[in-house]
């Protein structure tokens, strides 16, 4: 056996040849197991400003008008938008790009999902790190240039592919390292999505602040050091990826044995090419895009929501939306921002702490709760309104946007629960789809629907109410998706001949076959770097959550 060989099981991989192959990172024994999660959050952190994308759009509204933007003539519509130097572009415009992050994501995670399996995480989070932060300097190419076409390729489409295996590169390497805590793993890394924005918001603002001139307002030299600075991140963690060798379970803990027609936690494994034709990928797929259709919906139009239901009762005026001034229409969107920091906060804790629970409760039982506790909620938010009750009105929408998070967290290890862990990532890929889908429902219903009652004469502050029942009707339709789950038929899951060909596929081995019984050499993680890698994702994160926090702080002063 060679040194190298050695080391690359020891370490993961320190052979320059296939430095980034699956095969180079298998974790020798005594490697520590939560070093992993922190390696997943710092991917997850950085791609999850996404959200906060809208953070750019209207400085971008005036690039070329500086104060005021300078508005394109009306024969310039959508298309010669993509390639106009002498006018600004239309915040409508921009937003084009945050639909094709959610699409591209859904479509890349579930195109490349397969390859991932096989790829390993390391690769797949180092080609993620490419298209995020390669996409951005592109962005920042067609800003300099003032060409439309140049962002929607770069962090729209490059981007987007950059989303989607970033994050989905974890999820199957963290399920296999905590077998005893599936929901807990998938919520520390999901978690960072969510919190991505509460990050990457205030820093793009603070940066754009420190770059804007008078006749720059700053968001190029923003795009290019946010590119920088993600991608040393992103790299790194991608570089931490270790899997565990093919058998290995947690010290002390033995799987727990079926139960003869109470198996919902399968020992078999299903392929990637069969679940199209499987029941319960498509009735989870329903859950999913039930559950986030609702909740993306809400969170799209919760700052006009709040500040049209509410009125001037936000800043103590009794008044309507529709009679305030223009600074009492300030200070209301003020309130609002704060409204929608608080929402944030929410959608993140709820991904940690509803995944963490789905290990208690069970995943099955915990979308029982999303949608029955979710339905009456929306149901009783026009009610809340109508009274005034405004600390109601907030809680409901808070734990709705807790459980909308906690939908995104728990989904991966019920698809391990039932499909098994072998291709789990390549699974999730493909359910992304749901996602995608939902991105497109949710909003429509709610714009649309708010857009119908404007024009039949409803007043402002009883525009939702409808839409809050047609969403509860959503989560009705989830909830019968959810009950109708039941266990995997046997003929579904891979033969062990079938198997064991994946496995040699995806270079899943054993670290004594890799290197030869007895000759283990066991390398045991310093506690002291576990903190620090926790520390270095732990630290920004802390950052987000005081920024938000002085906003929240704004809407209950």
């Amino acid at each position: 056996m060679s040194s190298s060989t050695t080391s690359a099981i020891q370490g993961g991989g320190t052979s320059p040849s296939g430095f980034l192959d699956k095969a180079h990172t298998i974790a020798a024994p005594g490697f520590n197991r939560w070093l992993v999660p922190p390696a997943a959050l710092a991917i997850h952190l950085c791609i999850g400003m996404a959200y906060g994308f809208s953070v750019f759009w209207l400085p971008l509204s005036k690039a070329l008008g500086i104060k005021d933007p300078i508005q394109c003539g009306p024969e310039v519509g959508f298309l010669q938008e993509l390639f106009v130097t002498d006018c600004d572009w239309k915040i409508s415009t921009l937003g084009w790009m945050y639909t094709l992050f959610f699409v591209l994501l859904g479509s890349s995670a579930a195109l490349w999902g397969g390859w991932l399996e096989r790829a390993g995480p390391r690769k797949a989070g180092v080609v993620s790190a490419l298209c995020w932060c390669g996409g951005m300097l592109i962005s920042a190419l067609g800003i300099h240039l003032h060409q439309f076409w140049l962002m929607l390729l770069g962090s729209g489409v490059i981007g987007g592919i950059g989303l989607g295996l970033g994050y989905i590169s974890p999820v199957s390497t963290l399920i296999k390292w905590f077998p005893d805590r599936r929901g807990m793993a998938t919520g520390m890394a999901i978690m960072g999505f969510g919190g991505g924005a509460m990050i990457g918001s205030p820093l793009a603002a603070e940066l754009m602040k420190a770059f804007a001139t008078p006749t720059d307002v700053g968001v190029m030299p923003t795009f290019v050091v946010m590119a920088l600075v993600y991608f040393v991140f992103m790299m790194g963690g991608a570089l931490s990826y270790r899997i565990p060798a093919s058998g290995w379970a947690p010290a002390g803990w033995t799987p727990p044995k079926p139960v003869a027609g109470q198996a919902m936690i399968t020992h078999g494994h299903v392929h990637v090419k069969k679940v199209w034709g499987i029941p319960q990928f498509w009735l989870i797929w329903m859950v999913l895009c039930m559950n986030v259709s609702a909740g993306i919906g809400v969170i799209g139009m919760a700052s006009p929501m709040l500040q049209e239901i509410f009125g001037g009762s936000l800043i103590g005026v009794p008044q309507k939306y529709g009679d305030l001034d223009k600074a009492q229409l300030t200070a209301i969107a003020g309130v609002a921002a704060g409204f929608t920091a608080l929402l944030s906060l929410f959608n993140i804790g709820g991904r940690f702490v509803w995944a963490s629970l789905s290990d208690l409760l069970g995943r099955k039982l915990t979308y029982v709760v999303f949608f029955v506790l979710g339905g009456l909620l929306y149901f009783s938010m026009p009610a809340s309104a109508a009274a005034g009750h405004k600390l109601l009105f907030v809680g409901a929408v808070c734990l709705i946007l807790s459980m909308y998070g906690g939908g995104f967290a728990t989904v991966p290890a019920y698809l391990a629960d039932l499909f098994g862990t072998q291709m789990v990532g390549a699974i999730h890929g493909r359910l992304l789809t749901a996602w995608a889908t939902a991105g497109i429902v949710g909003p429509v219903v709610v714009n649309y629907m708010r857009d119908y009652q404007l024009a039949q004469g409803i007043p402002r502050e009883q525009v939702y109410n409808q839409t809050m029942y047609i969403l509860v009707g959503f989560l009705l339709v989830g909830l019968v998706c959810n009950l109708l789950v039941r266990p995997i038929a046997d003929h579904h899951f891979m033969t062990d001949a079938e198997l064991a060909e994946e496995k040699r596929l995806a270079h899943d081995k054993a670290a004594a076959q890799s290197v030869g019984a007895g000759t283990m050499t066991f390398h045991v993680t310093p506690k002291p770097l576990v903190w620090l890698a926790w520390a270095v994702v732990g630290l920004p994160l802390a950052w987000g959550i005081y920024r938000t926090g002085l906003s929240v702080a704004k809407f209950f002063a």
